[in-house]
């Protein structure tokens, strides 16, 4: 029979902090056993009791019970130096895989696989996947951007900017857009309903019962959206739509439009009608830019809540199905708030010019 030690010194404080590491569901295994093992001793267990308990040696514990009593608990959460597994790959191979991944491809492909870099590094698949994760690469993805050659990008934006940042008095500022051809797609089978294990499912191909195009304005104090479904968008519908934003909203407040550079919004009976409702002040976006527009982002919205995975019988169909959107979102409205200052829009342009100008 082992003597039976004395109860391991623990203050109130560790205890609680051991306690909570072994409670927390991202606390690595190696420190829960170590924190268990502890607690067991600190209650007077003999270790050889804690070794069968845990299902481990006694000298293990011995050790433990020693670095604690050393280090506290931030001795549990590191090896010593010289423990563990050593690292398989060295620091030579890991430098080379990354500079193959960021400045190389592989023949006949426009990006690596974990694959074809671990045949290209004689190393395994999960090795590379591993070294990827660390270094957040990512080669199979890629993000799309285009940088504006509107020579008027640096007022159009500081203007822009200027209305979300610092509105003027006594007016709104209404984001203005259309988002045409919204199709009316029927799938061709039913889909198959969501269930433990498996997503939802709907077919690839499907029937087409026409477009529309709708109209929307936001009012980026509010939240709210003025929309309306038309069959075109020309001038005639864009007129048509101002003229409704000059009914909906108070007469004694001017309206700040933000819009893109799309022709119908410089028509010449547009710019006529303007002159003679002075309240209305059009600002627009730069080319390339459309992102500017929060209207773009409430569409987002729109497109990933509502349509994309709608099923529409008929182009009635989805314009009640666009209204239905509008009215709950006009319900409980959700302002998009807008924080970047034109000074720093302007700094990562000018970062992605700089960094296009040297790869090429």
């Amino acid at each position: 029979m082992w003597a039976v030690p004395d109860a391991l010194p623990i203050t109130e404080e560790q205890r609680r902090t051991l306690n909570a590491w072994v409670a927390a569901r991202n606390t690595p295994q190696k420190v829960v056993f170590r924190s268990q093992l502890v607690l067991l001793a600190a209650e007077g267990i003999a270790n050889s009791r804690i070794a069968e308990q845990l299902d481990t040696s006694r000298p293990t514990v011995l050790l433990w019970r020693d670095r604690f009593a050393a280090g506290g608990p931030d001795s549990l959460v590191d090896d010593a130096p010289g423990r563990g597994r050593k690292p398989g790959i060295n620091a030579t191979k890991i430098k080379q895989i990354i500079d193959a991944t960021l400045q190389t491809k592989p023949k006949a492909a426009t990006h690596w696989s974990a694959r074809t870099m671990a045949a290209e590094q004689g190393v395994s698949p999960a090795s590379v996947q591993r070294i990827w994760d660390a270094h957040g690469l990512e080669p199979h993805r890629t993000r799309k951007y285009k940088l504006s050659r509107d020579k008027q990008f640096v007022e159009k934006l500081t203007d822009v900017v200027g209305l979300y940042l610092n509105p003027p008095d006594k007016a709104l500022v209404i984001c203005v857009d259309e988002k045409s051809q919204i199709q009316a797609l029927d799938r061709t089978q039913p889909g198959l309903p969501m269930k433990k294990g498996r997503c939802g499912t709907m077919t690839h191909d499907y029937k087409r019962h026409g477009t529309t195009t709708l109209f929307a304005a936001l009012n980026v104090l509010e939240g709210t959206v003025i929309g309306e479904c038309m069959p075109r968008h020309r001038h005639q519908e864009f007129l048509r739509f101002l003229r409704r934003l000059d009914r909906e909203f108070p007469r004694e407040l001017d309206l700040h439009l933000i819009l893109d550079n799309y022709g119908t919004h410089k028509h010449e009976k547009v710019k006529n009608w303007l002159d003679k409702h002075r309240r209305f002040k059009l600002h627009f976006t730069p080319t390339s830019s459309s992102w500017l527009n929060l209207v773009e982002r409430w569409f987002g919205k729109l497109t990933d809540k509502r349509i994309r995975r709608g099923t529409f019988y008929s182009v009635d169909d989805l314009i009640q199905a666009i209204q239905e959107y509008l009215k709950e979102n006009n319900q409980n409205p959700k302002p998009f708030l807008w924080t970047a200052t034109a000074e720093q829009i302007l700094e990562k342009v000018n970062r992605c010019k700089a960094i296009l100008e040297t790869v090429h």
